[in-house]
């Protein structure tokens, strides 16, 4: 019964499986910021993009290109 005893008291104490799933749901949580921030940064960048294209036809049209 002691090797029953003694292996249940380690596995009790064990800590390492709840670390590894710490770190993925810290992984999980980071994912989700950066697809958001980079989907963010791409919509102001293409808009920004598209005014430029704008402000350059405009200006072309007005030089008579």
């Amino acid at each position: 019964m002691n090797i029953l005893r003694d292996w249940t008291t380690r596995f009790a104490t064990n800590d390492s499986g709840a670390t590894a799933v710490e770190y993925g749901l810290i992984l999980g949580m980071m994912t989700v910021a950066l697809i958001g921030a980079i989907g963010t940064t791409g919509s102001n960048t293409g808009d920004k993009w598209n005014g430029i294209s704008e402000d350059v036809g405009d200006a072309m049209a007005d030089a008579g290109v």
